[in-house]
């Protein structure tokens, strides 16, 4: 779902209309049936407008396609911006915008992690590269279309209301940086030259109808891919939160050698991504050489996974690696570092066929 399309010349002239944020809800409302938030009215407001000195470089074709919060298939995240159009050697191009209002950031130790002002305080987010590679990395694994066809997607980011480029790029950010550049204030230049780059000629092929439209290849079963990430294959790209979350259990990690305990609780509604996040940090962990188990009440999931994985790894270690969750009542004291827990609030209260084993599961 696209909330605003047009080409490039009809963009220009709903920006100079100093509407085009009243279109752009009109259109919110009309497709999502809801309301958006004053403030999310706002940031299009200040975002289309510094997108204007961008576009109205001649060189950018007036019939490039315009498109304003494409919903990813099957998440509830939104690409701020998207230019589609050919390239110098005629092959279909959408580069992906994300568009930020902050204005300063704090560095981290986490990668891909930044903090910002955010909601009335300051927190912790994605780097705005990360997350511009991240959608169109995960358009690139689940849309059959782009695949097939061959659509070339360039992620970049436009910070325009910063003017301080010393910690969005600095040099622990630089994995993030090639795969998806970011522009500041003072870069709209540079963005027109990237976009040019990329968008030489127009879009007489209907590119992002297509994606939109786009045949979306169901996503490999999580465990399909387990015993492909179990060799060092990251099958699963983490979007937003599920970044975030992923990043600050590995920090809690390090801090294993320590001995102090520690507690990460990660809440989502079904289809939020807790279970692909789940099986990431158990790879990531078992990389590190930690013991790290991944637990549940419900035998169905450690089944599915088992199943998968037979062939792969001995039945031994898969059945070290997928516990239940009564399985802990006489384990040895720190003889575990990780577990990783699915369900937590389906947890017993005690252990045994009887109940009657253990002190409290949790």
């Amino acid at each position: 779902m696209i909330v605003y399309t047009a080409n490039k010349k009809e963009f220009i002239k709903d920006v100079k209309s100093e509407k085009i944020h009243e279109i752009i809800h009109s259109q919110f409302q009309r497709k999502l049936l809801r309301r958006a938030s004053n403030s999310e009215v706002l940031s299009w407001q200040n975002s289309m407008q510094r997108m204007l000195p961008v576009l109205e470089d001649s060189e950018i074709p007036d019939d490039s396609g315009v498109h304003v919060e494409y919903n990813l298939p099957s998440t509830s995240k939104r690409i701020d911006f998207i230019l589609t159009g050919r390239d110098a050697e005629n092959r279909e191009k959408a580069v992906i915008i994300e568009l930020k209002q902050w204005s300063e950031v704090e560095k981290t130790d986490k990668d891909g992690i930044v903090k910002t002002w955010l909601g009335g305080s300051v927190k912790e987010a994605n780097h705005p590269s990360y997350q511009a590679w991240s959608y169109a990395a995960h358009i690139q694994d689940f849309n059959q279309t782009v695949r097939d066809e061959n659509i070339g997607l360039e992620p970049c980011a436009f910070l325009h209301n910063m003017s301080s480029e010393s910690v969005i790029r600095d040099s622990f950010y630089d994995p993030h940086l090639k795969n998806a550049p970011v522009f500041i204030s003072r870069d709209a230049k540079l963005l027109s030259e990237f976009l040019k780059k990329h968008v030489k000629y127009g879009d007489s092929t209907e590119i992002m109808y297509r994606i939109e439209n786009g045949k979306i290849k169901p996503s490999k079963h999580l465990a399909d891919s387990l015993a492909s990430m179990m060799k060092g294959n990251r099958e699963f790209i983490l979007l937003d939160d599920q970044k975030l979350a992923y990043e600050t259990a590995v920090k809690l990690a390090s801090g294993i050698a320590s001995g102090k305990k520690q507690t990460l609780l990660i809440n989502g509604g079904p289809g939020t991504g807790k279970s692909v996040l789940a099986i990431n940090m158990l790879v990531e962990f078992i990389g590190r050489g930690f013991v790290a188990h991944y637990v549940s009440k419900n035998a169905a999931p450690r089944a599915v996974y088992k199943a998968k994985l037979t062939g792969t790894l001995t039945q031994n270690r898969i059945s070290n690696l997928f516990k239940g969750s009564g399985s802990y009542y006489d384990c040895a004291s720190n003889s575990i570092d990780i577990l990783i827990v699915n369900e937590v609030h389906r947890l017993n209260a005690k252990s045994g066929l009887y109940s009657t084993l253990g002190e409290n599961q949790i």
